[in-house]
């Protein structure tokens, strides 16, 4: 892969991540994230995804993947993640 000697400006590290399955093939997924500059700074936050599963075939063995459709983050606030949470359960 060629980057054109720039450094890659953000790194995403998955801290934590729960998934759980619905429908016929979906999951939604709930995870802590890091987000990492290359100067340095970091910022921790909240990611809410909806995805679905694909299956790999290679040389007969059959695989199930995760692929990512849509997703929203929230800052790792107390305040907004109780306000989000507090709306859900309204819902």
């Amino acid at each position: 892969m060629n980057n054109d000697g720039k450094e890659k400006e953000v790194e995403f590290i998955t801290i934590s991540a729960e998934k759980i399955d619905f429908g016929r093939n979906n999951f939604i997924e709930v995870a802590r994230k890091r987000a990492k500059t290359n100067s340095g700074e970091e910022n921790e936050f909240i990611s809410l995804s909806r995805g679905y599963y694909v299956v790999d075939g290679n040389d007969g063995a059959q695989e199930k993947r995760a692929k990512f459709k849509k997703s929203v983050t929230i800052p790792d606030d107390p305040k907004i993640k109780e306000f989000v949470i507090e709306k859900i359960k309204s819902l």
